[in-house]
């Protein structure tokens, strides 16, 4: 074992360090420790060897206390003998001890005693300054009234209690307040040299980022300039800045560096200046009438100036890195720990040639339903993290909401590099619960240059790209894509949606109705819904639904259409007596659970029946929540509507799933009507349905019936209601009470 693996490794032991420097250091504190004369007796204005040994205290533990011991021996013994000396040693160590163990019992984190913390900066005041600096002064009192310390003369003017008291009172406080994060700090650097380097960047990181060199040196000067004032020494040509006025002009400096530098910095700035300041204090507080009042009050500007230069700069301190982290967590997503789309937006900002690149994974929504959220994280966080090895450094991955990420990217060769890129990521391989899983990624990218002001919408065009990307199997460049078609499209759609905002608000859709007539008389009316153009033409639903459902306001037109129809029924209740009307509901409406409350809510305001209602949903309605369409299915049913299944013979596995069917009535698609005079296959696919129906007790409609020999063909199946331009066309609702006054009249 060489020497210097035996010093780390016993470094800290009792014999070791903690013996060594209490006597190697005591010197120094006595000699940055400072005392005048006032009335013939000694007061002290800035008493260090207290905040030495605490330091030592609360940074060994015990093992200081053979070091305290021996260095309070040496020094006091030649002096005032054994008998004081033991007194000494008593006086030191039981203020100390004292302190440490309650600063250990309310605040255990022995490497944290500085007041930088300012949720611990009143504790670690009471037990660093209040508490020793008052149990050695009461324990020096004590002392002297019992005439223990006859040859201690250098602090005898605390046997007698009024102003030098007062003096010496705040001599220990501000020595504490200041002594012992600085003699701390001390040994700590000469416990491990190699702390400065850490000390330096914690130093540099409380610097607030707007300082310049230029602000640094003009502070360094004026600081610099003030000390100068306050040390020259006083003579005939001397003016008030050569008084403790200087000392008052230096406040408002140190305040200026504690609000921008830091607390670190300014706690290594200040003790220096106030020992210099303390130590010289004869050039700046002549000898004259008033010197113990004057005295006395510039002893505790040293304390007040140290406190409030120590409290701001902790305040500072605190209040940039609080700032610090907020801008941090504005750019970071709270649940995957990943960049966010600011921090994307910051970064394209900062370059003026960027390649964005989109990932899209939808299989990894439906693997998140079924096996978690956490599923969808840890994919998103190992998948950004297997990238990373192939990203430049200045390159990163950024969480998108949903299952997408998005990638910026160098211009450098992006071409090559893409191609490079979807292989690394179908290399990637991810194991849940030691499942590997695989979803397939979609990849598209495109350049862009600084700065990207719709941000959002280009994202949504390399969406759609992406989609396309997951059918060719390779990345797809926006480019080549045609981006200004996939802009006008998605312009058109924020322009529906806005338009269907503006037809809910103010009630601008039209209600049409179609005839379904039955084959023993019981005929009812298909409510269909339009929207009015800006010059008064209808457009069809199927432009604006797909954009109502792809927005979530499908079951807003739902409800209004409803809501709209039976007002319609109530007004016109002698015109149409128990008329009947089909309302079509979508899928988000038919999968919400308050749909049957909202349904009786209404018949019960409009007074309408409820087998006056029947309910269109399409066969495929249910397929996202088949148990929960299902449930509403039932309760509307149980309270009197009718259910009928649209376009029946398109949706998923329809023949399967019609076993478990629960409805009144089927409506036969009319790609299977429209042919089935001319298409022997299509017939037989009606008769079959006609059949199935049969068995489960449901009446069947028949759409698309446009002539006469499409109309015997089906009443030739057994279909019991017709519908179709041969039995009648869309009209406007109020159009039904023009009929039934005609058919009344003749």
């Amino acid at each position: 074992m060489t020497i210097f693996s035996f010093y780390q490794k016993h470094k800290d032991r009792w014999w070791a360090l903690p013996l060594i420097l209490p006597g190697a250091l005591l010197p120094l504190a006595h000699a940055a420790t400072t005392y005048t004369q006032m009335q013939g007796s000694l007061v002290v204005l800035y008493y260090m060897p207290l905040a030495l040994l605490l330091s030592l205290m609360l940074f060994y533990g015990m093992a200081a206390v053979p070091g305290i011991i021996l260095a309070l021996f040496l020094h006091y013994y030649p002096t005032i003998g054994g008998y004081e000396t033991t007194v000494a040693i008593g006086h030191f160590l039981i203020p100390i001890i004292l302190s440490w163990g309650g600063y250990r019992m309310f605040t255990p984190r022995r490497n944290m005693i500085s007041y930088g913390d300012g949720q611990l900066m009143a504790q670690r005041m009471i037990w660093q300054m209040l508490c020793p600096a008052t149990l050695f002064l009461l324990l020096f009192q004590f002392a002297v009234y019992l005439g223990v310390y006859e040859k201690r003369f250098n602090l005898a003017g605390i046997s007698e209690p009024g102003i030098r008291a007062l003096i010496n009172y705040q001599g220990l406080l501000v020595g504490c307040l200041t002594g012992v994060p600085f003699c701390y700090l001390l040994i700590r650097i000469i416990r491990h040299p190699r702390y400065l380097r850490s000390l330096l960047s914690q130093t540099l990181l409380q610097i607030d980022r707007k300082v310049t060199l230029v602000e640094m040196g003009i502070w360094s000067l004026v600081t610099g300039a003030l000390l100068a004032l306050l040390l020259w020494p006083i003579n005939e040509n001397s003016t008030i800045f050569s008084t403790n006025y200087t000392l008052s002009l230096l406040m408002p400096v140190m305040l200026w560096g504690s609000m921008r530098f830091g607390y670190r910095l300014m706690s290594l700035i200040w003790t220096p200046v106030l020992i210099i300041s303390i130590h010289y204090f004869y050039r700046y507080i002549p000898w004259t009438q008033g010197y113990d009042l004057q005295l006395t009050i510039t002893t505790s500007s040293y304390l007040v100036f140290t406190f409030v230069v120590v409290y701001m700069a902790v305040l500072a301190t605190r209040q940039r890195a609080i700032t610090t982290r907020a801008s941090r967590l504005a750019f970071l997503d709270p649940i995957v720990h990943m960049p966010n789309l600011r921090a994307l937006s910051r970064a394209l900002g900062k370059k003026p040639w960027s390649v964005l690149c989109f990932l899209r994974m939808p299989e990894l929504e439906v693997l998140g339903r079924n096996y978690g959220v956490l599923l969808r994280i840890q994919y998103k966080q190992k998948l950004a993290a297997w990238l990373g090895e192939y990203l430049q450094p200045d390159e990163c991955v950024y969480q998108l909401s949903g299952h997408d990420l998005v990638l910026r990217l160098n211009t450098e060769a992006h071409q090559s590099r893409m191609d490079e890129l979807d292989q690394h990521i179908k290399r990637f391989r991810f194991y849940w619960d030691g499942m590997p899983l695989q979803p397939q990624v979609g990849v598209s990218y495109c350049y862009v240059t600084s700065p990207v002001v719709h941000l959002y919408l280009l994202l949504g065009e390399l969406s759609t790209i992406a989609d396309l990307s997951l059918s060719t199997n390779h990345p797809e460049n926006l480019q080549q894509r045609g981006a200004i078609n996939l802009q006008r499209g998605l312009k058109d759609k924020v322009a529906m949606m806005n338009r269907l905002q503006q037809a809910l608000e103010k009630d601008q859709f039209t209600l049409m109705a179609q005839r379904v007539q039955g084959v023993r008389g019981d005929n009812y009316y298909e409510v269909l819904i339009r929207l009015q153009n800006d010059d008064g033409e209808l457009i069809s639903p199927d432009t604006f639904l797909p954009v109502a459902q792809e927005f979530g306001l499908s079951s807003r037109i739902d409800l209004w259409v409803l809501e709209t129809t039976l007002q319609f029924m109530a007004d016109n209740r002698q015109s149409l007596p128990a008329q009947r009307f089909a309302i079509n509901l979508s899928p988000t409406s038919i999968c919400r659970a308050q749909l049957p409350l909202e349904v009786k809510r209404l018949l019960q305001k409009y007074a309408v029946e409820s087998w006056q209602l029947v309910f269109e949903i399409t066969e495929s309605s249910s397929f996202g929540n088949a148990g929960l369409a299902t449930q509403t299915v039932n309760q509307l049913q149980q309270m009197g509507c009718r259910i009928a299944i649209d376009d029946f013979g398109t949706g998923y596995a329809s023949y399967a799933r019609l076993k478990s069917v629960d409805a009144d009535i089927l409506k036969i698609d009319g790609s299977f009507i429209r042919n089935i005079v001319s298409n022997s296959l299509d017939y037989q696919i009606v008769a079959s349905i006609c059949h199935l129906a049969r068995m489960k007790k449901m009446q069947v409609v028949a759409e698309y019936v446009e002539s006469e020999e499409i109309r015997i063909a089906v009443l030739g199946l057994g279909i019991d209601y017709l519908q179709g331009y041969l039995i009648g066309k869309p009209e406007p609702m109020e159009t039904l009470l023009k009929n039934e006054a005609l058919t009344k009249s003749a």
